[in-house]
């Protein structure tokens, strides 16, 4: 789920997109139209994560770096046994949104950690990112794309906002924007994995249906706020019961042990807002 670089609401200049595009096209014509092996699969990754952090603005704090990645890592380590090496990073935009690039790179944005109110949302979200690594979705995706022969699309599946505007009629053409977000299964898959997770993190997964709530009453006060993740996420109300039921599964004496908050979380918060803002490019 890879997502924005709109910026109050305006589109990036037009050759930042295209240099997005010309990346993506090199990056897809040279994978085949199976799923690939999960050393490409990183090799891949890691070359369109350089991309990524040189188009979109990382906080590179110190003190917030290390605290999303030990929180991250809190959750990978009991979520794949492929050795991935994962990479954690808060985008400096105020849009709320996230996303995962395969091979183990995830990405929040600031607006969304802003947004929540204790550490089991934002786990939440990144477990339900590190499901689409681990499950694949994004090479799945892009293999689907190789097969009905519209590889520009990996790009809308990457960067959807690169698929509204000029660029997007760009990567229209001959391309269906039917590959330009998850299915509703995979969706409904990494919510599923991503209670698992972060349950075995010992984190409560009901920060997941939480974050819902949030977001959904966020997309009724302020739509636009919210258009690049739902672009990608679609929510519905159900996502809350579904979720809410596979948590009911769980032996409630269990949730009572799993951290919801803690003193370092909010203390993380407070960090990152003293930080100043990455300006708008225009």
């Amino acid at each position: 789920m890879l997502e924005n670089t709109r910026q109050n609401g305006t589109l990036p200049p037009a050759p930042r997109a295209w240099r997005h595009t010309a990346l993506l096209l090199t990056f897809v014509a040279g994978t085949v139209s199976c799923v690939p092996p999960t050393q490409d699969e990183v090799a891949m990754g890691n070359e369109y994560a350089q991309q990524v952090e040189r188009e979109l603005p990382i906080v590179r704090d110190p003190d917030v770096v290390r605290y999303i990645n030990v929180l991250g890592d809190s959750i990978a380590r009991v979520s794949d046994d492929r050795a991935l090496t994962w990479r954690f990073n808060v985008v400096d935009q105020p849009e709320i949104n996230a996303f995962a690039v395969p091979g183990g790179h995830i990405y929040v944005y600031r607006g969304l950690i802003e947004k929540t109110n204790m550490m089991s949302e934002l786990a939440g979200v990144l477990g339900h990112e590190i499901a689409h690594v681990t499950q694949r979705h994004s090479m799945e995706q892009m293999a689907k794309a190789q097969r009905a022969n519209i590889g520009l699309s990996g790009l809308c599946l990457f960067v959807p906002s690169a698929c509204q505007g000029v660029a997007g009629t760009v990567l229209q053409v001959g391309a269906q924007a039917g590959f330009a977000k998850f299915s509703r299964d995979d969706e409904a898959e990494s919510d599923r994995f991503g209670v698992t997770y972060v349950t075995r993190a010992g984190i409560d997964p009901r920060g997941i249906p939480s974050m819902f709530r949030i977001l959904i009453a966020e997309r009724e006060r302020n739509p636009s706020s919210v258009d690049a993740f739902f672009a990608s996420h679609p929510i519905e109300e159900n996502r809350v019961a579904n979720t809410e039921a596979e948590i009911g599964k769980l032996d409630p004496a269990l949730l009572k042990t799993l951290t919801r908050d803690t003193r370092a979380y909010q203390s993380f918060k407070a960090r990152l807002a003293t930080l100043p803002r990455t300006p708008a490019k225009r």
